[in-house]
């Protein structure tokens, strides 16, 4: 996990430590379940939804449906949503249901990512900033 603990944007270093450690849990996420392809994007700021940084990295799946996510995937037939739909937050509370989990699931999935990490860290000089695996 990363934990940025500012509210303004990143300097380049936070951005060098943020992209390694997306990198390496990507790789991870590939070794623990084979998606078809990962998702990443970054919200920086409260009218992106979130007050601190926030990266998001995401293994896709067909018919997965993980929030929003960028506008492009409303178009995108591949990534299990209809074609040239847009974002109806109606729908949400079914969706959150659908995909709620057990602790112990969380639990499962999260020993699978760290059995599946690489053991390498990703070191950061960066004051305020936490990386762990």
């Amino acid at each position: 996990m990363i934990e940025l603990r500012k509210r303004e944007p990143l300097t380049d270093d936070e951005c060098r430590a943020v992209m390694l450690a997306a990198r390496r849990l990507a790789k991870a996420l590939e070794r623990a379940f084979a998606p078809l392809g990962i998702l990443t994007f970054q919200n920086n700021g409260v009218y992106s939804g979130q007050e601190t940084p926030h990266f998001h990295v995401v293994p896709r799946t067909p018919g997965s449906d993980w929030g929003i996510g960028p506008p492009q995937l409303a178009s995108f037939e591949a990534a299990g949503r209809v074609r040239g739909t847009t974002h109806d937050a109606s729908g949400d509370a079914a969706r959150r249901e659908r995909v709620r989990v057990t602790p112990a699931r969380m639990a499962e999935v999260a020993a699978s990512i760290r059995s599946a990490m690489d053991g390498s860290s990703v070191r950061s000089s960066v004051p305020g900033t936490v990386i762990s695996g």
